[in-house]
C-alpha cells in the first residue's frame, strides 16, 4: 500500500510540474512539447496501473492526448501571431473574432474526442484506479490554476513596469 501511495504521488508531481512547466514557458520547441506529452502519457497509464484486460482500451486515449497536445500547440502559434499583429498596430478586430471562434470549435471538438477516447477505458476501471485517476487529475488541475496565476502576476507586473 505504502508503495502504491510512494508512486502516485511520485507521479502527480511529475504530471503536475509538467503542466505547471508548459503554462509558464509558453515557447516549447516541438520536441519539448513531444516530450511533456509523452510525460503525461506514461504518467497517466502509469497512475492507472492498467490490467492486460483494459489495456485494449488505451490507444485510442493515448492517440487523443497526442492530438489534442498538437491541436493546442497550432492554436497557440495561431495565438502568437495575432498577438504579434497586435503589438505592431496591424490587426483586424473581425479577424479577431473569427480566429477565436474558430479556435473555441476546435477546442470543443477535441475535448469531445478525447472524452470519447476515454469513455470505454473509464468503464473498465475499478474503484480503486478511478480515484486514482480522480486524484491525479484534481493535483494537476491545482497546478494548472497555480502556473496561470503566476503567469497572469507576471504579466500584470510587466505591465507595471511598462507604464514606469
Amino acid at each position: 500500500m505504502l508503495k502504491t501511495v510512494v508512486g502516485l504521488v511520485t507521479v502527480l508531481f511529475v504530471a503536475g510540474s509538467a503542466y505547471a512547466q508548459e503554462a509558464t514557458h509558453a515557447r516549447l520547441s516541438p520536441d519539448e512539447l513531444k516530450a511533456l506529452t509523452e510525460a503525461r502519457i506514461a504518467a497517466t497509464k502509469d497512475v492507472l496501473k492498467l490490467t492486460p484486460e483494459q489495456t485494449r482500451f488505451w490507444p485510442p486515449v493515448e492517440n487523443a492526448i497526442r492530438a489534442r497536445a498538437e491541436a493546442r500547440h497550432h492554436r497557440i502559434e495561431r495565438l502568437r501571431h495575432l498577438a504579434e499583429q497586435v503589438r505592431e498596430g496591424r490587426f483586424d478586430p473581425v479577424e479577431i473574432m473569427r480566429v477565436r471562434a474558430e479556435t473555441l470549435s476546435e477546442r470543443g471538438a477535441a475535448l469531445k474526442q478525447i472524452a470519447d477516447a476515454w469513455q470505454p477505458l473509464s468503464q473498465a476501471l475499478n474503484p480503486d484506479q478511478k480515484q486514482r485517476l480522480r486524484l491525479a487529475a484534481m493535483y494537476v488541475l491545482h497546478e494548472v490554476r497555480g502556473a496561470v496565476e503566476r503567469r497572469r502576476m507576471e504579466m500584470m507586473e510587466s505591465e507595471e513596469d511598462d507604464v514606469e
